[in-house]
Parts: structure tokens; sequence; C-alpha cells
């Protein structure tokens, strides 16, 4: 059985998380993690994520509940993340992360801790979107050198913080890297006045922020005659959810070593 804790266990996803934990099989709810001086911490979690008392109380560190986890679920901000990171390192805990929004240089930490820590690390844990990915490196390979036109299009809801989103991001590094290409140089995430015609390599990103959209993502191949649409949309976040809670189960068995959703899959 793998005791999991969930960081911002009062927020919209980590309601979600507690709900998905609570109906995986060979998972148990450990704990959950509010703000320091939260007037939350002391409430049962399970009342917190409208499941019913569950006998487990929220509490605003990671000290108060060090010897009732084994993995550690954030999907917060990436100061929090990479804390509860150093954290657990220390302690011999699992993470499973998908903190999005982070720098080069909050990367850079995230992957010096890959000796130290098993984790898990992708920036959406949903099945579909993993199986979306693959969909995406190979259509890659057969059409994106052959005169069509890459573009990645994301909508989420209007209290999204970062942008292009971190699953956009990924979308554009799996088609870059099947291409031989550096996203970072051939990335256009901006289009603004005359910026003239677009060139042959780059991979556009578009944005979109309102309402309660979950998360969609289109990426459009196109050429002179046709278009090719590869999409994926959440209507729930529960399917990210899920996602999480299987990869701590997965992660649990496993050595020191940053993982993705791909390894959990057994996609790569």
């Amino acid at each position: 059985m793998t005791r999991i804790a969930i960081v911002g266990v009062a927020g919209r996803m980590g309601r979600t998380l507690v709900n998905a934990v609570e109906q995986a099989a060979e998972a148990t709810l450990a704990g959950g993690i509010v703000e320091p001086g939260s007037s939350l911490a002391g409430a049962d979690i399970g009342e917190l994520a409208g499941v019913g008392k569950r006998g487990v109380v929220a509490v605003d560190s990671l000290e108060a509940i060090v010897d009732d986890f084994d993995v550690l679920i954030d999907f917060t901000a990436p100061k929090v993340t990479l804390a509860n990171l150093a954290f657990c390192a220390q302690h011999g805990k699992r993470m499973v992360i998908g903190t999005t929004g982070m720098s080069d240089d909050e990367l850079n930490q995230l992957d010096s801790y890959r000796d130290k820590v098993a984790m898990v690390f992708a920036p959406n844990m949903s099945v579909g979107v993993n199986l979306t990915l693959k969909l995406l490196q190979t259509a890659a390979q057969a059409l994106g050198d052959e005169g069509y036109d890459i573009e990645v299009i994301e909508s989420h809801h209007r209290h999204k913080v970062d942008a292009p989103s971190g699953t956009a991001i990924k979308m554009g590094e799996v088609i870059a890297d099947s291409l031989g290409r550096n996203l970072k140089e051939h990335g256009v995430f901006e289009r603004v006045g005359q910026c003239g015609p677009r060139t042959d390599k780059e991979i556009g990103f578009a944005t979109v922020r309102a309402g309660d959209i979950v998360g969609e993502h289109t990426v459009m191949f196109a050429t002179e005659g046709e278009r090719i649409e590869i999409t994926h949309k959440a209507s729930s976040r529960m399917t990210f959810a899920k996602g999480a809670v299987r990869a701590a189960r997965w992660v649990a068995g496993q050595e020191s070593g940053r993982y993705d959703m791909q390894d959990v899959l057994g996609l790569e």
C-alpha cells in the first residue's frame, strides 16, 4: 500500500487528488499540506475534499507528517516544489511533481536532485495527453520536414498563471526533438504587428485564457491543400489526478532518478 501525501490539499487540484487517492487501489491518503498559518490546518482532509471525514487532518508543514507518507504529490508553485523536493531528498521520500512554469534555473535545480530522489516530473499527468505526445512524435517525423507548418494552440481557465502551458511546451519539445530542431531557436511565442511571414522551421504557439476551461491542446500540421490536427481535451481535473496517483504508486518502487509519465506508462 502506497501512503500518499498531497501538497495544497485545500486547493482545486488538491481536493481532486484526495478523491483520486480514495478511488485508487493499493493507495491510501496519509496526509495533506496547507499553507503555513492557514486556518484550515487541523481540518479533516476528507471533509475539505467533500468525501466525508477520513480521520486525517491537514497540517501546515511536512515535518508534522514526515513518518506518515511514502510519496508526496505536488502541483503547486516552483519555489514551493523545490523546497519540498529538498525535504524529500533529506528524508528518503519519493515525489510526483506536476508543477509548471519553472524557469531554466529552477529546472536545473530540480534536475540536481535526480540522484537523491525518485521523482516523476511531468507537465501533464493525463494518460491521454501522454499518448498524444507519442502521436505527435510520429506525426512530426512523417510531416515536419515536408512543407508542413506546425502550430500549437492551448486553452486554459482564467486562473492559470503561466503561459504557454507546460503541456504545450512539452508538445513543442517533442516535435522539435523529432525534427532535430532546438525549440528555443525555432519556437515563436508572440506575433504582434508587422512580424513578417512565418519561417519554414518555426513552431508557433497561441494561448487562450478564459472561463473554466480545464485544458485543451491542439497541434496543427498545415500545408497547401490539407491540414492535420491532433487534439486533446480535458473536461475534468480528475484525469490529471488519476494519472498522478498512478505515478505515485509506480515511483514508490523506483530507485532515485528523474522519470516522466512516459516511463510510468511504459511508452519509452
